[in-house]
């Protein structure tokens, strides 16, 4: 009865005729008749939607745990740099390297010098300036996260060629300007 009175009012208010409404009626019916397939249909629609939705969400969800992570990786790596950075640096002796391709000048001591020179100590970025970090300090970093460390003065000894004349004249890599 609720079925009629609800075409009796959109037949009143004009929104079908009486045609259409007979129409949906006996598609409604024939779809109870039938074990309602359509209806099978669009649950089963609706369910792989649902699957595409929770698979998506599980993929942006891990992307975004993945980023977290790098970002708090990158903050513990510069939080060891701040607090295990050789902090007496001042000196009046200049180190110039390269840092993007553009060169940087450090004011260090003359110890300093010689250390980064040798090895021993290693020139990291951090955030907009360097600081100078021990050796094993910096690989355990490089191991966690590449990219911070911008002189590294770590080179194997090279191999020179058999034939080649220039062999026997090593030219430092510490040569003051």
């Amino acid at each position: 009865m609720a079925k009629n009175a609800l075409q009796a009012q959109l037949l009143k208010a004009g929104l079908v005729d009486s045609k259409k409404a007979k129409q949906l009626s006996k598609q409604s019916q024939h779809a109870k008749r039938t074990g309602d397939s359509a209806a099978a249909e669009v649950k089963k629609d609706l369910a792989e939607a649902q699957a595409k939705k929770t698979k998506k969400d599980l993929k942006l969800n891990q992307e975004k745990q993945e980023a977290l992570e790098q970002k708090m990786l990158k903050a513990n790596v510069i939080q060891m740099i701040k607090q295990h950075q050789i902090t007496d640096t001042q000196g009046d002796v200049d180190y110039q390297f390269v840092d993007y391709s553009k060169v940087k000048k450090i004011h260090i001591t003359q110890k300093l010098y010689d250390q980064i020179v040798a090895g021993h100590v290693v020139i990291a970025r951090l955030e907009e300036s360097y600081a100078l970090l021990p050796r094993p300090l910096a690989d355990r970093i490089n191991t966690k996260l590449e990219g911070f460390m911008v002189v590294s003065n770590d080179k194997p000894d090279e191999d020179f060629a058999t034939d080649d004349p220039y062999a026997a004249y090593v030219i430092p890599d510490d040569l003051m300007w």
